[in-house]
């Protein structure tokens, strides 16, 4: 779990292989509140300071990302980690800060899906068998972001 965490949240969620969406399949989605845990022990600030989650690289991509999340909820999305203003030193309060987050029940027409995100967000689908996820990892056009957990 500690991996699937550090693969959505680490670089920030910024780099062409983060884990974007987690496709849970079956018993595994049993898995969700500890990962919800775990995410939210990740620090967010400056990278010269002992942290697990830096500045996403501009101030319009930290609009992005917080637009993609409040499109995910509206589409349906259940936010069980909300990032959008995290708590940094006062020093650095100004700065393009989005901490970890993570949308649930996330449908396959949703925002959150049907965007890369390109921030620490990490978009949960539910499957009920391993075809239904493959079938949807086949179907993603980002399929290179997402894994299948069973």
């Amino acid at each position: 779990l500690d991996a699937l965490v550090s693969a959505a949240c680490g670089a920030t969620g910024q780099r062409c292989m983060a884990l974007s969406v987690a496709v849970m399949v079956g018993e595994s989605q049993e898995w969700i509140p500890e990962i919800v845990q775990r995410a939210s022990q990740l620090t967010v600030g400056p990278g010269h300071t002992d942290v697990d989650i830096g500045p996403v690289v501009s101030r319009a991509n930290k609009e992005r990302i917080e637009q993609l999340i409040d499109e995910g909820v509206k589409g349906g999305a259940s936010l069980l980690l909300d990032g959008r203003n995290p708590k940094v030193a006062p020093e650095y309060e100004g700065g393009n800060w989005v901490g970890p987050t993570i949308l649930d029940n996330v449908t396959l027409d949703n925002p959150a899906y049907t965007n890369e995100i390109f921030g620490p967000v990490l978009v949960i689908v539910r499957a009920d068998t391993l075809d239904d996820a493959i079938k949807m990892m086949n179907e993603n056009p980002y399929g290179n972001g997402c894994a299948i957990f069973t």
